[in-house]
């Protein structure tokens, strides 16, 4: 299988065409996807028609899925597998999720830059998301390119923050929204884990800078003076000539990889129009303070 790859950023993300994805890529069809993703961390499949089956088929065909979903109301789950997220505004019924529905001022977070699961102690390695229905208008998700503003720090804010270690939470990001009403079992479930704030990419050779709206504190550093940093360097990571803006089309399939990227969703007519949205996450292969350095 040869992909033919297009770019569509300066830097990164390429759009994908000649596979019908319906059909899971064997070894080497994965392989040739991995390394599109060392280089473009964002690949676009467009008039992808999946079903949820063929959607995990296709994810697992890459690697290990992640078992569990960072949401709250975690029983209140409408698709058929139990570690596919639901990217929707969408209940259990069919209908809209109520203006004032906890899971829907939950998912207002998404709108913060993050990087998937890395409010887990393994954090995810790929994204996929399934555009299954989209609203007339908004909605775009929008990726930073983490490898791009690494490069372009200046030496002396590369030597101060390489070698530190953040605490990543959901109750952090979800805090800056003032969303606090969580259950004792979610509270644990959220409970704060460490990652590095810089990472080495084993597929490219190339670091990046891990941030998220999930992260809460500096070890070490007084929450004051650690918050005004990482706000720093989110406002530098995802200046403008970072970021690719993805405007939807019914069955995009885009995968993104987490360890590179961060992204956001962009505002919709939520209360109005539906939107179903389908992810499969991969899990990445360690902690990121166990994962090595580049010498």
């Amino acid at each position: 299988m040869a992909l033919h790859l297009s770019p569509l950023h300066p830097l990164f993300a390429a759009e994908v065409r000649g596979i019908d994805l319906r059909q899971t890529p064997d070894a080497a069809g994965c392989a040739e996807i991995h390394r599109a993703m060392d280089r473009y961390a964002v690949l676009v499949f467009r008039d992808q028609r999946l079903d949820d089956d063929q959607q995990m088929g296709f994810g697992a065909a890459l690697g290990p899925l992640e078992q569990t979903r960072g949401v709250v109301d975690a029983h209140k789950h409408r698709l058929k597998h139990h570690n596919m997220a639901d990217i929707s505004n969408i209940d259990v019924d069919g209908n809209l999720l109520a203006a004032d529905d906890r899971r829907r001022m939950f998912n207002l977070g998404n709108q913060l830059w993050h990087s998937d699961s890395s409010f887990k102690a393994t954090p995810a390695l790929y994204s996929m998301l399934h555009a299954r229905l989209i609203p007339p208008e908004g909605g775009e998700t929008e990726f930073a390119d983490m490898r791009a503003a690494w490069d372009a720090l200046p030496q002396r804010l590369k030597d101060e923050v390489k070698d530190l270690v953040t605490e990543h939470s959901l109750l952090f990001s979800r805090g800056k929204l003032g969303f606090a009403d969580y259950t004792d079992q979610e509270r644990q479930d959220f409970a704060p884990v460490q990652q590095r704030l810089v990472r080495w990419h084993p597929g490219s050779g190339r670091h990046s800078i891990y941030l998220s709206s999930h992260i809460g504190t500096i070890l070490g550093w007084p929450t004051p003076e650690a918050m005004a940093l990482i706000r720093w360097l989110e406002e530098f990571a995802t200046q403008r000539p970072f970021v690719y803006t993805h405007h939807w089309r019914q069955h995009d399939l885009v995968i993104w990889d987490n360890r590179s990227t961060m992204h956001r969703a962009r505002p919709y007519a939520d209360k109005t129009f539906a939107r179903d949205m389908r992810r499969v996450t991969l899990t990445d292969v360690a902690p990121t303070l166990a994962q090595r350095m580049a010498a």
